[in-house]
């Protein structure tokens, strides 16, 4: 009994360097053309997210001024979870389940703006990527109560 590997019928079953190369350009290419479009796509997520989350803590900073008292201007966005100071402990709850709710899709603290520049008492802010005011596309600015 001859060894399989002599049988001159067997046929061969790996590729060729040439096929392995043409796979990787195609699948090069193809990657060019959708990872742009799909990085895109990511930005417009975030800031729909942020969107819906600035409305959410603007409801809850409603319930929390219907409680207790409109704060100060220059009050952070933390009043909805960290008791403050003048509140009393029986008549405290928190607003949000931790802090990290009252953070952007980019990890940065939602700002808490007294009074309101787009509504009349308050303005639940994300500054965007980049985390600083005004900027575009990704980087821009997003603001409760603004389409």
């Amino acid at each position: 009994m001859k060894p399989r590997f002599n049988r001159p019928n067997h046929a061969r079953r790996a590729f060729t360097i040439i096929e392995v190369i043409v796979i990787v350009v195609i699948l090069g290419v193809l990657a060019a053309l959708i990872a742009p479009r799909l990085l895109g796509r990511i930005g417009q997520s975030r800031q729909a997210v942020a969107r819906a989350n600035a409305e959410s803590l603007a409801t809850q900073m409603k319930l929390f001024i219907a409680d207790h008292y409109m704060p100060d201007s220059g009050a952070s966005i933390e009043i909805l979870f960290v008791k403050p100071a003048n509140i009393e402990s029986d008549k405290w709850h928190p607003y949000v389940d931790n802090l990290d709710a009252l953070k952007d899709p980019w990890g940065n603290l939602f700002a808490l703006r007294i009074p309101g520049e787009v509504n009349v008492d308050f303005d639940i802010v994300s500054y965007g990527a980049d985390g600083q005011l005004g900027g575009e596309g990704e980087a821009a600015d997003i603001v409760n109560g603004r389409k």
